[in-house]
């Protein structure tokens, strides 16, 4: 493997190439980073000439990232807005306690937290809430989905990710799910559970592949616009 940075019209570019690849792929991760991987075999033209033909389309991604972490710099103060399965909760901040503590009340979401704990101290506990309500229902909506598809897996794991919803190990038929799904609507967990299950029949995104997701989760174009759309 080997790296190198391109510019384009102001733009820059990683490209990794890699010897075990046979298509080119463009990512933009988190801060913007724009990383594009390819075969090693690609030349700088054929490299430069697909990214050209969608630059317009990396740069609006690129924007879409950067604007949502504008948005998700959160203070965890009160007034704030809190997602948990679909589900807007107006945040109030109590100070004063001994540990921290969050509860769910129908349209609140209550924090307790001692005088002076800072905001990244603030973040680590809602991760760790988030973590525990996953934890609640994924390993019986995971049990509902190896049953539809037949295909099981041998382990679940949940991991906050910046690009993904979802990945998997084939080899250890291990599926790991992101941690920010708790704050989406539970028909958007079901279907990465099963687009993963269904990778583990199918490696790549092949036609075979969306014929079996299909199959498995008739709707699951509108849970991936849900999952796509919602904040």
């Amino acid at each position: 493997m080997n790296k190198k940075e391109m510019v384009m019209e102001g733009l820059p570019i990683e490209i990794i190439r890699k010897r075990n690849m046979k298509n080119l792929y463009i990512r933009v991760k988190e801060k913007g980073i724009v990383t594009v991987s390819a075969p090693t075999k690609w030349k700088d033209e054929d490299i430069k000439k697909l990214i050209c033909n969608n630059l317009s389309k990396i740069r609006k991604m690129r924007d879409r990232i950067l604007d949502e972490e504008r948005k998700n710099r959160r203070k965890y103060i009160s007034g704030e807005l809190h997602y948990l399965w679909g589900k807007p909760y107006e945040l109030q901040v109590k100070e004063g306690g001994g540990k921290c503590k969050i509860e769910k009340m129908p349209t609140n979401i209550l924090f307790t937290v001692p005088e002076g704990i800072t905001r990244k101290e603030r973040e680590k506990v809602f991760v760790e809430w988030y973590r525990q309500e996953l934890k609640k229902v994924l390993y019986t909506m995971a049990l509902q989905c190896e049953k539809r598809t037949g295909i099981h897996a041998n382990e679940f794991r949940i991991k906050n990710m910046k690009t993904k919803w979802g990945t998997c190990n084939i080899n250890k038929q291990r599926i790991w799910i992101n941690l920010q799904l708790a704050k989406k609507p539970m028909d958007c967990l079901e279907y990465v559970i099963i687009h993963e299950l269904t990778h583990l029949m199918e490696k790549n995104h092949t036609k075979r592949f969306y014929k079996l997701l299909e199959e498995f989760y008739p709707t699951w174009k509108e849970a991936k616009k849900r999952l796509d759309r919602m904040p």
